[in-house]
């Protein structure tokens, strides 16, 4: 039998008998028409939200509405190498840097460049010289590559994408397309590496072969402490495309914007707005719960973040728990059944570690 739990807010309805009374209705109308009012409003194509810790969107306007991305599709770049080579490998540059045009960090044909300093030149300044060594390092061609874009394109069911080049430029070809959605879900399964991670929220990377620095173009690693890396860009067609992440507490947000003029103060407001709004729902604590008669054991909290007007909920089902917000199905845990080991476990640890 299947079982059902959902927790939201109570509205209580009450009467107002005197001025004092009715004086504190009008503040709290006042009030929540104050909250209502500072909203942050968004300007632009699409934006998303995205619940890192429990891969769920937030919030989003146009969340698969598909454009040319420009050069945040840099991720993808990045992530395949670093899946794919060493960050040590030293490469002599080539001509293939000659159909390099845009955004560069301007290396030279002959140059010898490890793969560390390509990263860092193609994320932290956009470099699309680098994107094209880059590719042809690690694919062998810069055509092979764009097959492995692809490729992960699809093993990260990004549905609504597909890369054309490894840089983002659109003026020769369709560019790079894709949805603030895919984004999102791209940067969410790259902040799972640490060099990754190590690399977007550099802000001064001095160069391996000592010919100087390179300051991160993500001004939001500069003006806003809780964020952790991003990736910036802009050409004619895509307009300015931006994706940052940004940690407080128990949150853990990745924000994408598409076409947004004012796009940095948007994602800044946009946090404060969601870290002020969101709160935390512990559907179980750590410990032993018996479900359906059966003992079953959470080695952790299982928990979600939601905004504080959400309803949430979870049936339990096939031994698992399938959690919702606002009905919408958002993940699910493998129930683990408690043993004679685990509790063998519990008893050490009380004995020896506590």
């Amino acid at each position: 039998m299947d079982c059902i739990f959902c927790i939201c807010v109570k509205k209580e309805s009450k009467t107002y008998n005197d001025t004092g009374d009715a004086m504190k209705l009008l503040l709290s109308i006042f009030f929540v028409f104050q909250v209502v009012c500072s909203k942050v409003e968004f300007y632009g194509g699409s934006y998303l939200v995205y619940d890192s810790y429990n891969d769920y969107v937030v919030e989003s306007s146009n969340e698969n509405k598909r454009q040319s991305v420009a050069s945040i599709s840099k991720i993808m770049t990045a992530i395949l190498v670093i899946e794919n080579s060493r960050l040590d490998k030293k490469i002599i540059v080539d001509k293939t840097i000659n159909k390099a045009y845009g955004s560069c960090v301007y290396i030279h044909i002959k140059d010898k460049m490890t793969i560390q300093d390509l990263l860092y030149g193609l994320m932290l300044r956009s470099g699309n010289d680098c994107a094209l060594m880059l590719a042809k390092s690690v694919g062998g061609s810069v055509n092979h590559f764009v097959e492995m874009m692809n490729e992960k394109a699809q093993e990260l069911n990004m549905k609504d994408s597909h890369f054309s080049n490894p840089s983002g430029l659109d003026e020769e070809d369709e560019g790079n397309v894709s949805t603030v959605k895919d984004m999102a879900l791209l940067y969410d399964y790259c902040c799972q590496n640490p060099i990754f991670n190590e690399i977007v929220q550099t802000k001064v990377y001095k160069r391996q072969d000592g010919m100087g620095s390179w300051h991160n173009k993500n001004r939001l690693l500069k003006d806003y402490s809780y964020c952790v890396g991003g990736k910036t860009g802009f050409t004619k067609k895509a307009r300015r495309t931006l994706i940052t992440r940004a940690i407080k507490g128990d949150h853990d947000l990745i924000i994408v914007t598409f076409n947004c003029g004012n796009d940095f103060e948007f994602h800044k407001k946009k946090y404060e707005e969601c870290f002020e709004t969101m709160e935390k729902q512990v559907f179980f604590d750590k410990g032993v719960y018996v479900i359906g008669g059966k003992p079953y054991l959470f080695d952790e909290s299982l928990f979600i973040e939601k905004k504080k007007e959400d309803c949430v909920s979870y049936i339990i089902k096939d031994e698992s728990v399938y959690l919702y917000v606002n009905q919408h199905y958002i993940r699910k845990q493998k129930l683990k059944r408690f043993c004679f080991v685990d509790l063998y476990q519990m008893i050490l640890k009380d004995l020896f570690y506590e």
